[in-house]
């Protein structure tokens, strides 16, 4: 459903790490705004509902509730460093209206 790519894994581990985060659960929202486009939304969790899907990537625990599920498919997250020079997570998703795959892929 969602890949992790090991630059966000190592990532996620540090920032859960660095916020004495034990056993941590990433959940992953998205949503679709008025425009067509998703919103996303990522932070540690640890209240799972039953309709939530729970699985691991990358050796990341990842959870994204029912309603978020339709747009994850086939997702990447990434860990990158942006034109600015920052570094930051994106979001590779094929079922973003916004989405334009990249000569690479």
């Amino acid at each position: 459903m969602i890949k992790v790519t090991p630059d966000a894994a190592e990532q996620i581990q540090f920032s859960a790490k660095q916020s004495g985060i034990v056993d941590a659960i990433l959940r992953i929202a998205i949503k679709q705004i008025e425009d067509g486009s998703l919103h996303y939304a990522m932070g540690f969790d640890d209240a799972i509902s039953h309709t939530d899907l729970r699985f691991e990537e990358a050796g990341i625990q990842l959870v994204i509730a029912e309603a978020s599920q339709v747009y994850a498919k086939d997702m990447t997250i990434d860990y990158v460093e942006l034109d600015n020079g920052e570094k930051n997570f994106i979001f590779v998703n094929p079922n973003d209206k916004n989405f334009s795959p990249s000569s690479t892929e």
